[in-house]
Formats: C-alpha cells, structure tokens, sequence
C-alpha cells in the first residue's frame, strides 16, 4: 500500500494529538510542569485518560475499532500516573526544593521500575500493536511515550532525566564525539560478523539530514529517554554509576534481540549493547537526553544510510 493511503484527516489529528505533547514538554517542559501541578490531584491522575482518543481516531476510521483496546489506552495511562503521583512528595513540588538531595528526594523506586517494566515490555514485545491498523503500530509506540512523559516528567518529576531537546553546542560535541569513538568499534566487529555490509552510494545532503532528524526525533530520543534519562538514571540511584551504564546497555542490547529476524538476534543484541555503553557516557556526561540522541541517531543514520 502506498503511504498516502494512511494520510486520512483523522490520522492526522490523531499523530497531532500525540506529537504535540511529547515535543511541547522537551522543549518547554518546565512551564507545562508547573501548570500540571497546579491541578488539583485528582485532575493531574485523570488528565492523561485523553490518550485513548487518538485511538479511537485512528481505528475508528479503519473499521477496527474496539472497545477492549479502548478501555486499555484509558485506564492503563491514569493507573501508571495514580502510581507515580503517589511516590511523588505530597506537595507535588520536589523539583524546587533545591537544598535536599536527588537521593533523598526520590523514594519509592519500585514504583518507577514497574512502570518501566510495563512501558518497556509492550513495545519490545509488541503486546498492544494487534489493536491498531496494519503499518500503524507507530501510534502505540508515540502513545506510550506520552504515558511516560506525563507520569515521570511532569508528576514524578524523576530528577536528572536531562529531557530537554533545546540542544547546546556541548550536547553536540558530546555526541558526535561519542558516535566517533563507537563507529571503529562497530564496523571492525559488525563486518566481521556479516552483520554489516558497506554500500558506497552517496544519498546527497538532502536525505541525510533528513535521515538524521526523523531518526532524531521518532527513534533515538524516545529510546534515550527511557533507557538512559529514566532507566540507566534510577539503577544509578541504586547501585553507582558504573553498574548502571552496563546494566542498561545489556538490557538496552536485549530490547533488540527481535529486530529484522523472527528468532533470537544475537548480533544486533551484542552490537547494540555495546552502543548502549557509548550512549549511556553521553548521557550522564551532563544528564542530558540530547547529547545521547545525538550519538544515537547519527550511529543509526550512518547504519541506515551506509551498512545496511
């Protein structure tokens, strides 16, 4: 099918309806926090039961339509922010409260690894993309995301996610320096194995960028955000900085053991873990989401473009 045959009036709301939550809070996340918390807390827990209208958009305009699915993209969003609202201090505002300390402020983890678990767990398992349209499973994917943001940047305000995509020239040379320092070590063991093949075309300029900036945006920063800016930061909380970065990369590895086969991927699972170690120093070299989406979507735009 040709892609013009999904740009119908109420996918496309629907795709706004979602992107405009997630790129609103990375760019003004703080002015939206403070608005949020303002709410009373009944209304801060129901807020994000709006998430199942781009559902219902999408699959009501397919015939596909089902009320089981809706129920789920209703209540599973306002069960995952009632969870992080109630390990977030009782006046809603730890992010101002400046003299304590981020390990001190931030308690009930078991809460936030939960969360992850589940968020983590229906993308990479593809539990929830029955629900919608063939080749439009991409809306549960942003979904998702919304449903993280909201509970763990705006309720929980989890310090040190770093998500924040107003990018400094350090983000930049933090992460290119980052996807320079990886990009050796992936092509000497991926072409060993004959899981990366070189192809010398140049695209032009034109599909670069554009290659870059959709990677950018639709995979390396919700990626980054959830393994690193939420994931790698809470086993740090736990168990240092040095487990953390190897704990994540191994389960960020693992997330692709599934990917471009039917069965277990052991190549693109060791290739992508030791990705993980590179993206995961670019992250906590500031705690900046941005800086990892950088080594991130030039590592994969390099793949996608030139070894795939």
């Amino acid at each position: 099918m040709e892609w013009m045959e999904f740009v119908t009036p109420a996918n496309v709301c629907a795709a706004v309806l979602l992107l405009v939550p997630y790129l609103a809070v990375a760019f003004w996340g703080k002015a939206i926090r403070l608005g949020v918390l303002a709410l009373p807390r009944s209304v801060q827990i129901a807020v994000p039961v709006l998430l199942c209208v781009p559902y219902a958009l999408v699959t009501a305009g397919a015939g596909s339509f089902r009320w089981a699915w809706f129920a789920l993209y209703a209540l599973l969003p306002v069960a995952i922010a009632a969870l992080l609202r109630h390990a977030t201090p009782e006046n809603g505002n730890s992010s101002h409260d400046a003299g304590a300390r981020p390990e001190l402020r931030q308690s009930g983890l078991w809460r936030e690894f939960a969360v992850l678990a589940v968020l983590g767990l229906a993308v990479d398992l593809r539990w929830f993309e029955s629900a919608w349209p063939p080749h439009l499973a991409i809306f549960n994917k942003v979904l998702l995301l919304d449903v993280g943001i909201y509970a763990f940047v705006l309720l929980r305000e989890l310090e040190g996610t770093g998500f924040d995509l107003r990018l400094r020239w350090r983000d930049l040379v933090t992460g290119l320096r980052e996807a320079a320092f990886y990009t050796p070590v992936a092509l000497a063991l991926g072409l060993s194995l004959g899981f990366l093949h070189s192809h010398n075309a140049w695209p032009g300029l034109m599909p670069i960028a554009g290659a870059w900036i959709f990677t950018f945006f639709f995979i390396a920063v919700p990626e980054e955000l959830f393994f690193r800016g939420w994931l790698q930061n809470l086993i740090e909380r736990k168990l240092g900085r040095t487990w953390a970065l190897l704990i994540t990369a191994a389960l960020f590895g693992l997330a692709h053991f599934n990917k471009r086969t039917t069965f277990f991927n052991w190549q693109y699972v060791l290739l992508a873990a030791i990705a993980g170690v590179f993206y995961g120093r670019a992250w906590r070299r500031d705690r900046r989401v941005g800086a990892s989406a950088v080594t991130h979507a030039t590592v994969d735009a390099i793949w996608s473009l030139w070894l795939k």
